[in-house]
């Protein structure tokens, strides 16, 4: 097994690409002299070539392909590109595929890539007809179950039991560079601990974002009650609404350095003592960095979404969560979440990581 020629199945999107690389690092670590590739969309690319544990990276390019079945100009370069996609899988040789994505698309690239064994999930716990794909079908336990877990558990389709790991995401040495450069600008008489607060999410999950008052309260209270120094850390488009944060804060705060790539996000929350913000790609960045993480739930999952390592879940339970109705205005489960309570949460959990 450890020669073999192994093909990951994750294609999207980036929180789950995220929750998929422990299982993957796992993998490697059980079979040093594997190689493996791995089959993602573009979002999800520079920070798998940053892996070492990734030995290449095919590009899945669903949205191009999409757009050009429906483009009669485009349509056969489509069909020849898809061709030679599924061709130059086939030419590779896999020994294993693991499907952890477990829906149709991933299903036919599992299927055509013509690997003797295609390891997924049983027909519960995959989507869209995936499980006819797979030879090798894994069966989950009834009760729900965290993604990092359920990635961890498909090994199992290759005779694994993994206990006890804790793999970290790689950060390459330039963006160590850039964000130690940052640290090393900012005051060194600012005080321990360092709380970054990551407030936004991503424009389609808006209904995840708990209110811009209650994150300005907090931060206060945590800079004035424990002393702490507070960064905020922002992605493409969330600039505005950290401002917006910070202008009704009354003590000051940092705002993190602009970051080019989420593995320098990661150093900066490896820079830190703790991370606080709501169920998003970032939050689980921070958990593989190591650091303690404070979730504030509000639709979402609590136990499906939950963090890799230490960490403390603030969550109302209102009747109606979970939910995926991205279109609520009442956002009842987040206006419930109160600053004590998450002040709470960060309090407990400083005390046991300290």
């Amino acid at each position: 097994m450890d020669q073999r020629k192994i093909l990951i199945l994750r294609l999207s999107a980036v929180g789950d690409v995220i929750r998929t690389l422990p299982a993957v690092k796992a993998l490697k670590e059980y079979y040093p002299s594997s190689s493996i590739t791995w089959v993602v969309e573009e979002p999800s690319r520079a920070l798998l070539e940053s892996q070492p544990e990734i030995d290449e990276i095919i590009l899945f390019p669903r949205k191009r392909w999409a757009d050009g079945i429906k483009s009669v100009q485009r349509i056969w370069t489509t069909i020849t590109e898809m061709r030679a996609f599924v061709l130059g899988l086939r030419r590779r040789g896999f020994d294993v595929v693991l499907d952890f994505h477990g829906i149709l698309k991933s299903g036919l690239i599992s299927f055509l890539s013509g690997s003797p064994k295609r390891i997924g999930f049983d027909r519960r716990s995959a989507k869209e007809g995936n499980s006819i794909f797979s030879n090798v079908k894994v069966k989950l336990p009834e009760e729900r179950m965290s993604r990092f877990q359920k990635n961890f558990a498909l090994l199992q389709g290759m005779g694994l039991e993994v206990k006890n790991l804790h793999p970290e995401l790689h950060i390459p040495t330039r963006d160590r560079e850039y964000v130690r450069l940052f640290f090393n600008k900012i005051s060194t008489s600012l005080k321990r601990p360092f709380i970054v607060i990551h407030p936004g999410t991503s424009q389609k999950t808006l209904y995840k974002r708990w209110m811009p008052i209650q994150y300005a309260r907090l931060a206060d209270r945590l800079i004035r009650e424990l002393k702490a120094t507070v960064i905020f850390t922002w992605g493409s488009e969330e600039l505005s609404w950290v401002e917006g944060i910070q202008k009704e804060m009354e003590e000051p705060s940092i705002l993190g350095p602009r970051t080019e790539s989420l593995t320098q996000l990661g150093e900066v929350y490896g820079h830190c003592d703790l991370y606080i913000g709501g169920d998003t790609g970032p939050m689980h960045i921070a958990s593989l960095m190591g650091i303690p993480v404070v979730v504030i739930y509000g639709p979402t999952d609590p136990i499906v979404n939950e963090p890799f390592g230490e960490h403390k879940k603030v969550r109302k339970e209102v009747g109606c969560n979970p939910c995926r109705n991205r279109s609520c205005k009442e956002l009842t489960c987040l206006k419930m979440i109160t600053v004590d309570d998450v002040f709470k949460a960060t309090e407990e959990i400083l005390s046991v990581t300290r």
